[in-house]
């Protein structure tokens, strides 16, 4: 695989899992504000919001996506610098791990928050009056979906984009990753007669 490959890898599982995360969310959330409304239409405006708290995570993922697409090792990026393999597979990997705090932060976040804004939905469906302090316990849940998403901005700030040349691999990982890569470098040239 390529450093261009593993860092796609990563942005596709951010997007598709905190995209994942979020429906099953909304689902939780979904059930709950139909079980309300069926009894009182008139509730709505006090429910939606609740309902839609688990969506957020969804966006967030997709901005990490197209944030962390800027700093892949591309062809266009790299020209005009000199630079190894093993430079640009520690370019995508740099790309990979500065997706996992919104990946799975984001991820668990949503589920989290679903359940606990059904939960919610089902109390204000009860108690109208509550509707205003009760949005805070799912919104406290909000708050580590937005912590993965700050902590992925900053790492995605600190990779190197137009200096990839600048990433140090020790000689004896650079040694390891050559002779792991031979194998199916030897493969595909077989296969494909490259």
């Amino acid at each position: 695989m390529t450093g261009l490959t593993i860092g796609i890898i990563g942005l596709a599982l951010t997007v598709l899992l905190c995209g994942i995360a979020s429906g099953l969310g909304l689902r939780f959330t979904g059930k709950a504000a139909a079980g309300v409304l069926s009894e009182d239409p008139s509730k709505f405006s006090k429910v939606i919001i609740l309902s839609l708290l688990p969506a957020t995570q969804g966006i967030y993922g997709f901005l990490i996506a197209i944030l962390g697409a800027n700093v892949l090792p591309t062809a266009a990026k790299l020209s005009g610098q000199t630079v190894d393999w093993a430079q640009i597979n520690a370019q995508g990997w740099n790309v990979f791990f500065a997706c996992l705090p919104m990946m799975i932060g984001g991820t668990a976040s949503a589920i989290l928050q679903g359940r606990s804004a059904a939960t919610t939905i089902i109390a204000v469906g009860k108690r109208s009056e509550i509707a205003s302090k009760s949005i805070i316990f799912p919104a406290m849940i909000e708050f580590y979906a937005l912590l993965g998403l700050v902590v992925s901005i900053m790492m995605f700030n600190y990779i190197p984009v137009s200096a990839v040349q600048d990433i140090v691999v020790r000689p004896e990982v650079q040694k390891t990753l050559e002779e792991a890569v031979q194998p199916a470098t030897a493969f595909i040239r077989t296969v494909f007669g490259v």
